[in-house]
């Protein structure tokens, strides 16, 4: 199982003609399964989908649809020990505290592959191997 890290979700949704190729590989890896993700990814797409600001963005309705339907998926919550690990996580590797919550979140699942193009590919933090699904696109 890996782990995917909100632009994924992000990426599946968009009707950008640049971003294309994204969009594909991105609901390959979806409809594939096998994957997992946390209430922060979850929340972070439902807030960045239907921001106002963005060309692109959906409705209320159609975003917590998509929220719901990736329920099926096994999700992480944020508990207090993913939260210290995090905290841990971000001191000792330098990354935002909200990199290192996704990272800690897959850990938790037992991930060992996050996708994620918001960290350096191939980067291992203890044993979570990032993965940039999109590194050969535009």
């Amino acid at each position: 199982m890996r782990f995917v890290d909100t632009s994924i979700l992000l990426y599946a949704i968009s009707r950008d003609a640049a971003e294309e190729g994204k969009a594909t590989i991105a609901n390959e890896i979806i409809d594939a399964g096998e994957i997992g993700l946390s209430v922060q990814v979850l929340q972070e797409f439902y807030v960045q989908a239907t921001r106002a600001t963005r060309e692109d963005a959906i409705t209320h309705d159609e975003a917590a649809g998509l929220v719901e339907a990736w329920c099926r998926f096994p999700a992480q919550v944020t508990s207090v020990d993913v939260m210290r690990a995090a905290l841990a996580t971000r001191s000792r590797f330098g990354i935002s505290y909200w990199d290192a919550a996704i990272l800690e979140a897959a850990r938790s699942l037992g991930c060992s592959v996050v996708l994620s193009e918001d960290l350096d590919d191939a980067t291992d933090f203890d044993g979570i191997r990032v993965e940039d699904p999109f590194r050969h696109t535009a």
